[in-house]
């Protein structure tokens, strides 16, 4: 797995809201970003909106970024990843998702595994899935928010190249560990939500770590 420098190529697999937000942090930190899309029209809406040299990719090819973010529904990246199989062969694959049960008060799954995980299991040769972004809203970041993004991993070449996307976002990466972490950072994300709808009481907030 090559080593990537202080900018790197990213593709993103999903045309949302979150897939906008990290395309345009992403952007404006130097980074060589691609958009796909099921709805390729919107994928390319989405590369306009961000422009810098944005491009579209077409759904199910090789991606053209070593880092390949997947900005899906949680329910929608093991299957996606399945899908796309070899041509995922060598990519850094990161899963941002919280796979939360309806009133969102709770996991949609038993067991100490993640979707993280899940993912990797059907990841091909050569790939390695990390874990991040999912304690994060979108919005915090759109109003310029910069709360620190914990990631989880098994490659550490893979974590390595995750940390230094991140701190090109202007934001802060702090590495909780191997992959087997996503389940708790899935965890963390429910965390994130009763704060909002509990001790905050509102959603403009992030998880962060203060060193004394």
């Amino acid at each position: 797995m090559s080593t990537i420098s202080t900018s790197s190529t990213i593709s993103i697999i999903g045309a949302g809201n979150m897939a906008r937000t990290l395309g345009t942090l992403a952007v404006a930190g130097g980074n060589t970003v691609e958009i796909i899309g099921r709805d390729q029209s919107k994928a390319a809406a989405v590369a306009k909106a961000l422009g810098s040299g944005a491009t579209t990719g077409e759904w199910g090819a090789v991606p053209a970024g070593d880092i390949v973010i997947v900005a899906l529904l949680a329910d929608a990246v093991a299957p996606t990843v399945a899908q796309y199989g070899d041509a995922l062969a060598g990519k850094v694959i990161v899963d941002i998702s919280n796979p939360f049960n309806a009133a969102a008060d709770g996991l949609a799954y038993r067991g100490e595994t993640s979707i993280a995980q899940e993912a990797a299991k059907v990841a091909p040769a050569g790939a390695s899935v990390v874990k991040a972004f999912n304690t994060i809203f979108g919005h915090v970041l759109d109003k310029g928010g910069r709360p620190d993004v914990f990631f989880a991993g098994d490659d550490a070449q893979a974590k390595a190249d995750v940390e230094v996307f991140i701190k090109s976002l202007g934001l802060r990466p702090l590495d909780v560990g191997g992959l087997h972490m996503a389940h708790w950072l899935e965890g963390a994300g429910l965390v994130v939500m009763g704060l909002a709808r509990n001790g905050v009481g509102h959603w403009d907030l992030g998880l962060g770590v203060a060193e004394f």
